[in-house]
């Protein structure tokens, strides 16, 4: 089963303006001149467009570009992963120019379509191409075809989770009284999700090499995983309560991952000491019922990568395979502390800063060993 939502471009234009925090990108005339009229289909993983998150952030995007070629942006909210490649079918039946497929999991059923249809462009959000030689994917990741020649028509949209995770990271071995901090996943098959984690790891024990991280995924099943706040309130206050020491909660888990954060605020109540971290988004701004506990959050800007990749396929200017947002690119970061800076520490600061430009110089790999 599946259930469509079709939303009024100029009523989520607004909303977007609101909850991304900045304007609607300026028009690029080429794309306007070429593009007007085009249609773009977005289709979500299992979950929901109100998840505060990634697929919120990842359609708002999608608005802005359609926005900005003078076209339309329709959703198909999935309910079900027996229905990725039907969804995306319905955009194909319905004339979309663009479709953009959300999260690792649609991935095949993406590189299906777009390789059925390569007069659409396909846009693939946390999508990692990796196809062999013949262009059917390549579950060993030996990734010995060229996407980009083979599947000129498909962009897989990834980002360097690690990095921020790796910031984060440092976030909490500094402000950690107890110094034992955790990090709770989604499901651990995501790659995106396990490098966060990775790095998240890798960055406090930069800061600490004796720091406990405890890290733990929610579940394999994908709705609970990523579209449970209350499992994920459940989870986050079983895991504090086996660990009553842990005062740092970085959620990686998307709309399960909200209801860790409530976890972690409850907490707060009775101990001062306790820090949430958001995840892909601000959510000081995008769950401000759990902005009393949340120091920063690791981001990888989704709005501003999409509106990127929609308008290159409006004007032309795309191209195949898989285009990495990073450090380098300004791609990743984190969140700004708000009301909190006064528990960052210049030194804290510091090293912040000496990583991301660390990253951004190829000099550091957040995934190998911690840097001293």
């Amino acid at each position: 089963m599946r259930r469509t939502r079709i939303t009024t471009l100029a009523t989520v234009v607004a909303a977007t303006s609101m909850l991304v925090g900045g304007a609607v990108s300026a028009q690029s005339p080429a794309a306007s001149m070429a593009a007007t009229g085009w249609k773009v289909g977005v289709v979500t993983d299992v979950g929901t467009l109100d998840d505060h998150n990634f697929n919120q952030f990842s359609w708002e995007g999608a608005v802005r570009g359609a926005a900005d070629i003078g076209g339309t942006a329709d959703n198909i909210v999935t309910t079900s992963s027996a229905d990725y490649a039907k969804n995306i079918q319905t955009f194909v039946d319905n004339g979309a120019n663009v479709i953009v497929t959300i999260g690792f999991a649609m991935g095949d059923s993406t590189l299906a379509a777009a390789k059925a249809h390569p007069e659409i462009k396909f846009i693939g959000v946390d999508q990692g191409i990796c196809v062999d030689a013949t262009g059917a994917n390549d579950p060993t990741f030996a990734c010995a075809g060229d996407p980009a020649v083979l599947y000129p028509n498909y962009q897989g949209v990834v980002f360097a989770e690690a990095q921020p995770g790796y910031l984060a990271g440092i976030v909490a071995a500094n402000v950690s009284k107890s110094k034992h901090i955790a990090v709770i996943g989604g499901a651990s098959f995501i790659p995106a999700v396990a490098n966060y984690a990775n790095g998240f790891n890798a960055g406090a024990k930069s800061v600490n090499p004796d720091i406990k991280v405890e890290t733990q995924y929610v579940s394999d099943d994908l709705g609970k995983a990523f579209n449970d706040p209350a499992g994920g309130k459940a989870f986050a206050e079983q895991l504090l309560q086996l660990y009553p020491d842990i005062d740092v909660v970085f959620q990686a888990a998307g709309k399960t991952g909200n209801g860790v954060l409530q976890a972690v605020c409850d907490a707060k109540a009775s101990n001062p000491a306790m820090w949430g971290i958001g995840v892909d988004v601000d959510q000081h701004l995008s769950t401000p019922e759990s902005d009393a506990c949340i120091l920063t959050s690791a981001e990888k800007k989704l709005s501003n990568a999409v509106v990127s990749a929609v308008i290159a396929a409006a004007n032309g200017t795309a191209v195949g395979g898989n285009v990495l947002y990073n450090a380098a690119n300004s791609g990743i970061g984190l969140s700004p502390y708000y009301d909190f800076a006064s528990a960052i520490t210049p030194e804290t600061q510091a090293a912040v800063d000496k990583a991301f430009a660390a990253f951004a110089a190829g000099s550091l790999d957040p995934l190998a060993s911690p840097a001293p």
